[in-house]
């Protein structure tokens, strides 16, 4: 792989439960996500995809091991410099919205911006652009409760990419929506990562969708393998 956005390098991390009960969920996780590649993420309820994203992502820190976004170690940062690498690189995307309720679709996609020091009207033109792209333009000022399932979701792949993050980490994004809805709105994040080239690491359970990635990793025992 000639450019790498992602990179895990013998990922460790364990959980104490108890005092003498520990729980390693990750044991030497490797993995390595170019620019533009979507990757699916699978493994059962527990067995630390959500662990994983968040290590990636600079929301927890591993025992051991590296991670490295766009060839810079995260390990050595102090926090405040993680948190300015996470804001600037990392658009993250839950299996439930979490959109502000007392704010319009756009303004959900504007606010993350005006706390990066980015100009109103710039802020607003990207928004627009981004609800276009995944259809729902239409619904830019409309509150949450106004809107579907499936829409409040491709509002939530908007905002997670309002600042132009170069990794996208979603943790079963399309899990909380039907069958029918899940494949709409999963293409509508495929046209997402397609247009804008980031790297996604998606995790799922549906197999389906997972088969429609570039690639498919498993979680065993701890380690990464090949889906």
């Amino acid at each position: 792989m000639s450019e790498v956005m992602l990179a895990l390098r013998g990922v460790e991390k364990a959980y104490n439960r108890g005092q003498s009960n520990e729980v390693r969920v990750l044991n030497g996780a490797d993995l390595e996500i170019a620019p533009g590649e979507m990757v699916a993420l699978v493994a059962p309820s527990g067995a630390g995809k959500s662990t994983l994203l968040h290590i990636a992502g600079l929301l927890d820190t591993a025992d051991t091991g590296a991670v490295q976004i766009g060839g810079t170690d995260m390990a050595g940062l102090s926090d405040r410099r993680r948190t300015v690498a996470r804001r600037r690189d990392v658009g993250f995307v839950y299996q439930f919205h979490h959109l502000l309720p007392e704010f319009t679709a756009l303004e959900n996609i504007v606010l993350p911006q005006l706390a990066n020091g980015v100009a109103r009207d710039e802020a607003e033109m990207r928004a627009y652009d981004l609800l276009a792209r995944v259809g729902v333009a239409e619904r830019a000022g409309h509150r949450p409760s106004a809107m579907s399932g499936g829409e409040q979701q491709r509002v939530a792949f908007c905002r997670a990419l309002a600042n132009q993050p170069r990794l996208l980490l979603a943790d079963e994004p399309t899990g909380n929506l039907d069958p029918g809805t899940s494949d709409q709105v999963f293409q509508a994040l495929v046209e997402l990562v397609r247009g804008t080239g980031l790297a996604a690491l998606i995790a799922t359970h549906n197999l389906e969708l997972a088969a429609k990635m570039d690639r498919v990793l498993r979680l065993d025992n701890g380690t990464l393998v090949p889906g």
